[in-house]
């Protein structure tokens, strides 16, 4: 008996093989949540350190803030009613929900000079 090659099952065994592999590894992953707008980090340049500045958004909307410089940075709103902790270069906060309307201002506790606003409508 002859056997043949067949793509489909060789990308089945393919894809079962590495789905296993990434099972048994020591480190979780982090779930991977996506947020409504994002703001990105872009250094340490007083009110053009995040973009955009201001951000619009509205009531219920979710917001993360992607680290595009290559020192660590934070968000952390003035008042504390929200504070991203520490994201690395190229890395992305967990999603925050502003629920509330209002304009917040917020900073990074790392380097004060870096500030943004966020208007929640």
């Amino acid at each position: 008996m002859t056997s043949r090659f067949n793509p489909a099952l060789a990308a089945v065994a393919l894809l079962t093989a590495l789905g296993a592999a990434g099972c048994g590894s020591s480190s979780p992953s982090a779930p991977t949540a996506v947020a409504d707008v994002t703001i990105t980090m872009v250094g340490d340049r007083g009110a053009q350190s995040y973009t955009p500045n201001p951000m619009t958004m509205r009531t219920g909307q979710t917001v993360a803030w992607k680290n595009g410089d290559s020192t660590t940075h934070d968000a952390t709103q003035d008042a504390s009613r929200f504070a991203t902790g520490t994201i690395n270069a190229g890395a992305t906060s967990s999603p925050v929900t502003m629920s509330t309307a209002g304009t917040f201002t917020y900073h990074c506790t790392i380097h004060p000079g870096m500030v943004g606003t966020i208007v929640v409508q």
